[in-house]
């Protein structure tokens, strides 16, 4: 059952405008991913199972805004609540996603959407309203953060998806397979294990510390068990070289991290297991594979999306500061002093360091 409700009283042109809107919390709801489902836009963030994963590795409480039309769910911004000594309360839609859109009939308008959070907000003290998308129907909104995106669409099937890959990527691929590489495909506890050494060795070469354990073993539990993704590990004889984890809802598809062994690049194990990736999402059915979002300034990643045959698109963020009563800018952190720091950590350390820091990030 909802938690908490609030009604909007301000008047615009958006249609839900006076409408109802509850704070509920997802797992409440036996059926949630039914609701959730019926929206063209949702993705695997929009889920019970993602809900789960933050609650239950973070302690971050959700706080879902929704609007209901008889049993139906209508309109949905999906909030988590996080608090934290050192970087203070403030909600965040949703941490650790890509992309997360609010769902809105025809995907217009929701400035009541956005009016309940901002109450929300001001009756719990955030500091901040922070969304992983961007929507003008939030009245005033500017963007706080760019990315690029790129969409693979996986209709014209494997031959042509093939075809479709830079000419590097296919020798890369050919490369691997003559090696006596191959590719398997699982949502189970091992392979994720597999792909959490690989992860923490290639955060450590980036300069960042690894997402803790629990993370992605919540990952294996509330994702990748009830069948809404799978772990596609590229291999030589019996030993990992790079793997990547996959997310899917509906007919869509989402890469989210991935990781390989630097010491066999030449062999480019990368470009088969993203590549089988694709393949297997093709396969099963999906219509489109999104590879995630890319920093502005990292060129060669977003070379090597645009070499599977992406198309690119603009993801923005925003932010909006209580205390100032205004949107704001923000900084992508992912580079920084602290890069050289982190790689020159043990890996026990390092993943310590991560255990610490990550309960505060979003």
């Amino acid at each position: 059952m909802p938690t908490t409700e609030h009604e909007s009283a301000r008047r615009s042109s958006d249609p839900s405008a006076g409408a109802t809107h509850l704070v509920v919390d997802p797992s409440e709801y036996p059926q949630w991913d039914s609701l959730v489902a019926v929206h063209p836009q949702a993705s695997v963030f929009h889920g019970v199972g993602w809900a789960q994963v933050l609650q239950k590795t973070y302690g971050h409480k959700p706080a879902y805004i929704c609007r209901f039309v008889g049993e139906q769910l209508a309109e949905l911004l999906p909030v988590m609540e996080v608090a934290s000594r050192w970087t203070g309360l403030r909600g965040v839609s949703l941490p650790f996603t890509d992309l997360c859109p609010s769902l809105k009939p025809g995907g217009l308008g929701g400035r009541a959407l956005y009016d309940a959070a901002a109450d929300m907000g001001r009756q719990r003290g955030w500091k901040y309203l922070e969304c992983r998308s961007f929507n003008d129907g939030w009245a005033g909104a500017s963007p706080s953060l760019s990315f690029y995106g790129h969409l693979i669409d996986l209709a014209p099937g494997v031959d042509q998806l093939f075809n479709n890959l830079d000419s590097a990527l296919r020798r890369g691929v050919r490369k691997a397979e003559s090696a006596g590489m191959r590719v398997d495909f699982s949502s189970g506890p091992e392979a994720v294990g597999a792909f959490y050494s690989l992860h923490c060795r290639t955060r450590r070469r980036h300069g960042l510390p690894p997402q803790p354990s629990r993370f992605f073993r919540n990952i294996q539990r509330h994702i990748l068990d009830p069948g809404r993704g799978f772990v596609a590990t590229a291999r030589l004889k019996d030993q990992p070289l790079a793997a990547g984890v996959f997310f899917s809802q509906g007919r869509q598809a989402l890469y989210k991290f991935g990781a390989s062994d630097y010491a066999f690049q030449q062999m480019r194990p990368n470009n088969l297991m993203m590549w089988a990736g694709m393949r297997h999402c093709a396969e099963r059915g999906d219509s489109t594979l999104h590879l995630g979002r890319t920093s502005l300034g990292n060129e060669g990643l977003r070379r090597f999306k645009m070499g599977l045959g992406a198309i690119e698109e603009t993801v923005r963020y925003c932010k909006y500061d209580f205390v100032a009563e205004k949107f704001v800018t923000d900084v992508d952190r992912v580079e920084g002093w602290f890069n050289q720091v982190f790689s020159r950590l043990p890996l026990p350390f390092l993943r310590l360091a991560g255990r610490l820091l990550y309960p505060h990030l979003s």
